[in-house]
């Protein structure tokens, strides 16, 4: 069995017993390594020591099963393992900033460690040929666009750091905000395309350090004026590579779906195709709301 099939299995069982008390004696025996190399090896592997991808993944988990008003947060701190309501709660807030009481008042999406699924580092697919694994379907193919489409909307800067912590670092989503400003002023907006599909975009920023992530809605070009407050993006034609995939609801399309779809993408497919694209990122949703399943990462593919 391959090195990151063994980890695999620990981690498949981290899932299924995120309820009981997990030693790293036990998990170093699944996987058939000593305690020493075992933890070596899932470190470098899912970028985290073992038992704080635990105490990560059962915060993950609480954060979903809190959104039922129905159960306690007593015994949602009991099922997870805790001992006590005070200590659920302070561990859940320095996870997230906030306590599971004010989560619930106020649900927000959040970042969190998402579930690894290691074979997404080793297994490579065709182009048209889709990949299920761990409650997403992954499918890359080629598109060619002849015009160039343009897309008004907002801009937010944020630290690299933050791209980087996607699927792996908790905290509060701070694009949330953006899309909700979206969504509150779409109709507002001058020249947009009733309708139309939405995009974030991930773009180079000129400052050391950040980038500009862009989020909007199609523009009928012939007949927007620009407000002086909305910013404008072109997507240029040519050759794209498009990524599509799907998961179970939206949360989790637009966390760990969306999380590990890029991981794929960026670390595997392209790669090992010795693909070189342009310096942006597209997220297009058919809308970003609460209804969508399934979305499309693409990529300019660069002129030679």
């Amino acid at each position: 069995m391959p090195a990151w099939e063994q980890i695999q299995v620990t981690i498949n069982y981290i899932e299924g017993h995120l309820n009981q008390e997990i030693t790293i004696a036990a998990l170093a025996e699944k996987a058939g390594l000593s305690q020493f190399y075992y933890q070596r090896l899932f470190h470098r592997l899912v970028k985290k020591p073992v038992a704080e991808y635990i105490r990560l993944r059962r915060m993950a988990k609480a954060a979903d099963i809190l959104l039922n008003k129905k159960l306690r947060i007593l015994d949602i701190a009991l099922e997870l393992g805790f001992e006590t309501h005070e200590h659920f709660s302070r561990t859940f807030k320095n996870t997230y900033g906030m306590t599971p009481n004010e989560y619930r008042k106020n649900p927000k999406i959040l970042n969190h460690m998402t579930k690894t699924e290691l074979l997404l580092n080793y297994v490579l697919i065709d182009e048209g040929v889709p990949l299920i694994t761990d409650g997403i379907v992954i499918e890359i193919n080629r598109k060619h666009f002849d015009l160039d489409v343009t897309y008004i909307g907002f801009t937010e800067k944020l630290p690299l750091e933050y791209g980087a912590g996607l699927g792996i670092d908790p905290g509060v989503d701070v694009l949330g905000n953006l899309w909700e400003e979206i969504h509150s002023y779409k109709n507002q907006l001058q020249g947009m395309v009733v309708g139309s599909e939405e995009v974030g975009v991930m773009l180079p920023c000129s400052e050391n350090g950040f980038y500009n992530y862009f989020a909007g809605v199609r523009a009928d070009v012939d007949n927007s004026e620009m407000q002086s407050e909305i910013a404008q993006w072109i997507q240029p034609r040519g050759e794209y590579i498009v990524c599509s995939f799907e998961a179970e609801n939206f949360h989790f399309l637009v966390t760990d779906a969306l999380y590990k779809a890029q991981q794929y993408l960026f670390s595997t497919w392209l790669p090992n195709h010795n693909i070189q694209t342009e310096a942006f990122c597209l997220e297009y949703y058919e809308t970003h709301t609460p209804e969508t399943t399934k979305m499309e990462i693409w990529l300019k593919i660069k002129e030679a």
